[in-house]
């Protein structure tokens, strides 16, 4: 009898992650306002935006390690068609670190200070996975040859804080990636690592969605990083995403003007002995953000119109932009025949 063709799923894959109309408040003031977002098996989100935009808090609240008194008030988070604002802390804690894993800015959010990185690397595996000691002492030390450790047999007999902030960043990337976890939300992870040791973790990672299906959501506010990591953009500003697509057309033709600016402020897309591209003004501060448009009081395009809240008004097949007056090049190549 002839053997089956393996079946190839359809293009797209229905989403693994899902988050509908997300709204986390802190009180009466809402830190994430409405973010709706989805990344596939095998695909790489980058969710980029200034400090202060809500990125950690959206992914804090997706894993919900929202601390109180925040908390999600509205909105779906379906992992796999399962809501998991719905969830017991007992259900949610099968799912981290297992199928669900999170890679903190800060390493010791991550680490314990007073074990050995080589006991709390052991001891993730086995809390997952009923196998032998030896093996799981083999693969904390494959795991962390991986990230770029150095002597790793050796180190894992070390503390914490004998380790440098960036290789303890490395160990908590190492720890996260164990499981080969279904679905990895990763929140400026190689911001402290040099340009040799983030090529080398971006490249694993990217392998890791590639050839085992991983979703990855990348969060950053280095452009240059998903330039080269992402498949897709979402653009966060003030707590809502204002512009998401392609990584291709988000970066070549930005439709709303602050992803603009924030692809100018790039130094290595600036002439040389030319003043670096600033975006005015700061992110305004949760409790007095301005009615309307929130970009409208630093935006080169503001119009009296963008005092009304703006619409979702699409680009170009999966690209879209919340914005009353949008980048003339987005619009000339929508309309480009």
């Amino acid at each position: 009898m002839e053997a089956m063709a393996p079946q190839i799923p359809a293009w797209p894959v229905p989403p693994l992650l899902e988050v509908r109309g997300m709204r986390t408040a802190f009180g009466d003031i809402a830190v994430v306002d409405g973010v709706s977002l989805s990344v596939a098996p095998g695909r790489i989100l980058g969710l980029v935006g200034e400090s202060g935009s809500g990125k950690s808090i959206t992914a804090f609240s997706i894993l919900g390690l929202v601390e109180p008194p925040g908390r999600v008030t509205d909105g779906e988070v379906l992992y796999k068609g399962r809501d998991l604002t719905r969830l017991s802390d007992h259900e949610m804690r099968k799912l981290r670190g297992n199928r669900i894993a999170m890679i903190f800015q800060d390493p010791m959010m991550t680490l314990n200070p007073v074990l050995r990185v080589g006991t709390q690397i052991v001891e993730t595996i086995l809390a997952h996975e009923k196998v032998p000691q030896r093996i799981a002492i083999d693969r904390a030390v494959e795991a962390l040859s991986m990230v770029g450790i150095p002597a790793a047999k050796e180190r894992m007999r070390d503390y914490p804080h004998q380790f440098s902030g960036g290789m303890r960043q490395r160990v908590a990337i190492a720890i996260a990636i164990l499981h080969r976890p279904e679905l990895i939300i990763a929140d400026e992870p190689t911001t402290a690592l040099d340009v040799t040791i983030q090529a080398q973790i971006l490249a694993e990672v990217q392998r890791l969605a590639r050839e085992t299906g991983t979703a990855l959501i990348w969060i950053t506010h280095d452009l240059s990083v998903v330039a080269g990591l992402a498949d897709d953009i979402a653009v966060m500003y003030c707590g809502k995403i204002v512009e998401q697509g392609s990584t291709d057309d988000v970066l070549d033709s930005p439709a709303h003007p602050y992803t603009k600016g924030l692809i100018e402020s790039v130094p290595t897309r600036n002439r040389r002995g030319a003043r670096l591209h600033q975006i005015p003004g700061s992110t305004p501060n949760p409790a007095q953000r301005p009615s309307g448009c929130q970009f409208r009081l630093r935006c080169p395009n503001v119009l009296p119109i963008c005092e009304q809240t703006p619409p979702q008004i699409t680009i170009g097949p999966g690209h879209w932009a919340r914005c009353f007056n949008p980048v003339a090049s987005a619009i000339n190549k929508a309309l480009a025949p």
